[in-house]
């Protein structure tokens, strides 16, 4: 079985000063900064993917700007693959798949944010092509919501995303977990 990790949409504009900032995804970052260390040691594939917005009027991840950077944290190294996406589904209108089956990828590690947006899109969509799929879930970062006027915080996005998830579609894990050995 060959693992790769896919750290998704770890951009500026997620970060303090963005025009999106998440609750939590210093910590996120942080964490997934541990699993790209631990891949890059063991020299197992990395891709990272980078949301470029196309949509009128979008507010973050506009092109050519400094908030659609990768974050330095998790920024890619010369041999990494980058794979830009405009939607929240990493697999669409991608290469994702393409790369995947060209190094005949079966598990993915997956990480980045937002859980209740690409997280959750990406996870859904590799299990539905045959990837297990694994999702460390303190590496993964979501803001607040609202819905029907009322606010639903990120905890509970968070919790309620990587609950759905964990079955049948993902092994929802830790990273300390991930990092001995037993995702």
């Amino acid at each position: 079985m060959t693992d790769c990790l896919v750290l998704i949409d770890l951009q500026n504009d997620y970060f303090p000063d963005g025009n999106m900032e998440l609750i939590g995804i210093k910590q996120a970052a942080a964490n997934a900064q541990l699993l790209l260390h631990k891949f890059r040691n063991d020299d197992a594939p990395i891709i990272h993917i980078q949301h470029i917005s196309i949509r009128p009027r979008a507010a973050f991840f506009l092109p050519g700007t400094r908030g659609a950077d990768i974050h330095e944290m998790v920024a890619s190294r010369e041999g990494e693959t980058v794979i830009v996406k405009h939607y929240p589904n990493s697999f669409r209108e991608t290469s994702l798949l393409a790369v995947l089956r060209s190094h005949e990828i079966d598990s993915l590690v997956i990480c980045g944010a937002m859980s209740h947006m690409c997280i959750d899109a990406t996870t859904r969509a590799a299990f539905d092509f045959g990837f297990n799929c694994v999702v460390a879930e303190d590496a993964c970062a979501t803001r607040d919501l609202l819905f029907n006027g009322q606010k639903i915080r990120a905890s509970d996005v968070h919790g309620a995303f990587m609950a759905a998830l964990s079955v049948p579609y993902a092994k929802v894990v830790s990273t300390r977990f991930i990092i001995k050995g037993g995702a």
